[in-house]
């Protein structure tokens, strides 16, 4: 790499001087989709789908993301790709996202869509096609350039992508410096410069970039840890939770940052659920077994890369577990009883592993979870399978949590599910509790500036009886 600048430290002139380069590119194609009407920007979205969902595409970008991340399977990636992205679009298709959003005369105001200009999405190895493909169609759909950061072992899915994305802005003729990446090799030096010369930067994977995202200088929108913990009370239906849990926690290897991590299981509902989930392919670890497999997950007490979105036959492999009954399970089982660094197992563990917990009751079940969640994956979100409306309610005010996932597979309901009404979304906002800026899934309107018209109206200024009127005769005016 090049020299450092005088007066500058720390800073790259080289990696300044190339992302220079890419974004005064990504700044001219976007002065053009400034200027696009909603039909030309609905027809990049519309194209830039198809290069992702057309099935031919869409396995070449899985299988090649298998081959050169070693995360997750190809069959699964090619399902999430195809359901992210179609999902995404019947969110998009019929939104405003140029021109006037909204006309309140009542305030004398007119709401008016803007880009936000040039976006850096700083993207992850578990999802190398999916996530940014859904990073740059929202960006599209509000006329904004986008420039990819991404993992070094995902950015020949990236690079893939980009080429499918260019021939659908050929076809729909618009220019291709639209969505561009950053060269490869891609090093923290040309990413860190990338975040300070955009507009807005968007992160989604390992807390160290989201951190690097949110100190850039330029505003941020990063994602929190995930830990999904998940109540199972005595009213639940447990065959339909069990596949639920399996479906979600199986999925893609468990590369989702939403699907469960630990389940707690109220007493009335712990032998059936047991059975339930044997029934679905979890077994259950012996102590030993356990201890085994702790010692090779989690060496020095942090998750080893080489468990991650493995297989449970890779994963018995490497811990050295031999027991073909183990190596055949569709999920593997450990109890707990602690949280925190000292039982890291309640921790998030990216593999098909899931902990239990026996819980006495709700109330025990809910302490629990918040000890789970005071240890890792504050914010994020959490679930619970139940015929009880009051327990979910009891979440929703009690949790630090931004979603509470009911009776659904939460893998696939969290980041938005044909059958529930979350956006569509590979990046879930924790809000504050997570360190985040924001607490909803990711999702168009955070690709867009609104500029408000405001004139005049007739005055609306309250009298001191009308504000203070009710603290007077009950305290005075004292």
């Amino acid at each position: 790499m090049g020299s450092m600048g005088a007066g500058r430290p720390g800073r790259d002139e080289q990696a300044a001087a190339e992302v220079a380069a890419l974004v005064a590119r990504a700044r001219a194609a976007q002065a053009v989709a400034a200027g696009y009407d909603q039909a030309m920007l609905d027809a990049m979205v519309v194209a830039c789908g198809w290069a992702i969902i057309e099935p031919a595409r869409n396995r070449s970008l899985a299988e090649l993301a298998v081959r050169d991340t070693g995360l997750g399977t190809v069959q699964d990636k090619v399902v999430k790709n195809h359901r992210k992205t179609l999902g995404l679009l019947r969110d998009l298709k019929g939104a405003v996202s140029t021109g006037v959003l909204a006309e309140r005369p009542e305030l004398g105001i007119t709401e008016i869509a803007r880009p936000v200009g040039v976006v850096c999405a700083v993207v992850p190895s578990t999802n190398p096609g999916a996530t940014p493909a859904n990073n740059i169609i929202n960006a599209l759909k509000c006329g904004n350039a986008i420039i990819l950061s991404p993992s070094p072992k995902g950015a020949s899915t990236s690079a893939l992508l980009l080429q499918y994305m260019h021939s659908a802005l050929d076809a729909v003729g618009a220019p291709r410096d639209l969505v561009q990446m950053l060269p490869t090799p891609v090093t923290k030096a040309l990413s860190s410069e990338l975040m300070r010369q955009c507009d807005l930067v968007v992160v989604t994977g390992s807390q160290s970039n989201v951190r690097a995202g949110y100190s850039s200088g330029t505003p941020a929108l990063g994602v929190g840890a995930g830990n999904v913990a998940v109540i199972v009370d005595g009213s639940a239906d447990f065959a339909d939770a069990a596949c639920k849990v399996m479906q979600s926690k199986t999925f893609d290897n468990a590369t989702s940052c939403s699907s469960e991590n630990s389940l707690i299981v109220v007493e009335s509902a712990w032998a059936p659920m047991r059975a339930a989930l044997e029934r679905e392919g979890a077994v259950l670890l012996d102590a030993a077994q356990k201890a085994t497999l702790q010692a090779a997950m989690f060496p020095g007490g942090h998750l080893s890369p080489a468990i991650t979105a493995q297989s449970v036959e890779r994963v018995c492999e490497v811990a050295g577990l031999a027991d073909a009954r183990l190596r055949a399970a569709r999920c593997l089982v450990v109890e707990e009883e602690g949280y925190g660094a000292c039982a890291p197992f309640s921790g998030e563990k990216l593999s098909p592993v899931l902990t239990l917990y026996r819980a006495r009751d709700f109330d025990h079940a809910v302490e629990i979870m918040r000890g789970i969640y005071a240890y890792m994956g504050n914010g994020h979100s959490c679930g619970i399978h139940t015929r009880d409306a009051a327990q979910v309610e009891r979440l929703g005010h009690e949790m630090t949590v931004c979603r509470v996932i009911v009776n659904q597979a939460h893998a696939i309901a969290n980041g938005g599910s044909f059958d529930n009404g979350l956006p569509f979304s590979l990046t879930m906002g924790c809000g504050t509790w997570g360190r985040n800026s924001f607490s909803e899934n990711l999702n168009y309107r955070h690709f867009m500036n609104t500029t408000r018209i405001v004139r005049p109206i007739p005055p609306r200024e309250p009298t001191l009886e009308d504000i203070f009127g009710e603290h007077w005769a009950a305290h005075g005016r004292g």
